[in-house]
């Protein structure tokens, strides 16, 4: 079996993870979906459906460690995907989304 190239967490486990030195918790929903609430510290600028969320994450620190959500995990695994398919190593992913966050 090929093993994963993220980390799914649970909401606590993201949480206690966000603590961490070196960590950027990354927010991949639209404009509109950040502006109904975020998790507190999220980057919100990698929109996932724009068609720039490739191109702004190359840029990123691949050394940072990389804490991933959007509404329910979905496009949040997709981001963790493309991410680690560039070189990114420390990735983890908010299985259940926002939506079981808080």
């Amino acid at each position: 079996m090929e093993q994963s190239s993220y980390t799914n967490l649970s909401p606590e486990e993201f949480k206690q993870k966000a603590t961490e030195a070196n960590t950027v918790i990354l927010d991949v929903r639209t404009a509109a979906e950040c502006a109904a609430g975020i998790i507190e510290g999220a980057v919100t600028e990698l929109d996932m459906y724009n068609g720039e969320f490739e191109e702004k994450f190359k840029s990123l620190d691949r050394n940072k460690t990389y804490l991933i959500y959007c509404r329910s995990g979905v496009r949040s695994v997709y981001a963790c995907e493309a991410m680690a398919a560039e070189g990114f190593m420390n990735l983890y992913n908010l299985r259940t989304g926002i939506v079981g966050y808080f």
